[in-house]
């Protein structure tokens, strides 16, 4: 069974959320600060982490830039900030999904099957290697060089990168990539596509501002040059 790490300092959410994810056949640990969910989720090796922002010690918004050096363990950002500012920031350290407080258990159960389910299936693909100049993205490992140096991508930035460079010249619109990432799951806005984009270009290219492999078509979308 999947196992979930629930991190909050409000013990009526951790028994909400640890008791509608064991209903639906989740293991669950928690942590209640933020220094707590570091130590979870070193030792636990949980399969996604639900994270509060306003936490003690280490607040969210760190534990998730912390978490997101470590490796590409899904996140999905529970809090009670529903400001744009806040969801946008939380999408720009790595979180794969951001839901409100006061929420529906059986949405939060729903995401995160979702987040689990689109991470097995990026696992399990057998795509190949796709090499554009001094763009390399090996699927055997979700390894990206540029210029024979490794490329730290969280798990989306990965699979928007790869789907982009594997339909080089093709032109998606934000909605479609919306789509195609989240089939359909997310409930946030279009921004989250300009995030992504802006973070993979900060990664891969040699001046983001003057892009040359990741495109904007103005009006449209974004597509992986021809």
């Amino acid at each position: 069974m999947p196992k979930i790490l629930i991190v909050d300092d409000e013990p009526a959410i951790v028994e909400l959320v640890a008791y509608n994810l064991q209903q639906a056949g989740f293991t669950t640990v928690t942590a209640g600060d933020g220094a707590e969910a570091l130590a979870k989720a070193e030792t636990e090796k949980p399969d996604l982490i639900i994270l509060d922002v306003m936490l003690p010690k280490v607040d969210g918004f760190e534990v998730c830039r912390s978490l997101r050096a470590r490796g590409n363990t899904p996140i999905l950002m529970l809090t009670a900030r529903r400001e744009e500012i806040d969801r946008v920031l939380g999408l720009e350290l790595g979180a794969d999904d951001y839901l409100t407080k006061p929420f529906s258990p059986r949405e939060l159960v729903a995401r995160v099957r979702a987040i689990l389910r689109r991470a097995e299936s990026n696992m399990q693909q057998k795509e190949e290697i796709i090499a554009v100049d001094d763009v390399v993205i090996n699927p055997a490992g979700h390894v990206v060089t540029v210029k024979g140096k490794p490329v730290d991508l969280t798990l989306k930035e990965y699979q928007l990168l790869y789907l982009l460079a594997a339909n080089r010249g093709r032109v998606f619109t934000r909605e479609a990539l919306l789509e195609r990432l989240w089939e359909g799951d997310y409930y946030g806005d279009m921004r989250t596509i300009d995030v992504h984009i802006r973070h993979l270009r900060e990664k891969i290219e040699e001046n983001p501002s003057n892009p040359r492999y990741i495109l904007t078509v103005r009006g449209v979308g974004y597509k992986f040059r021809d």
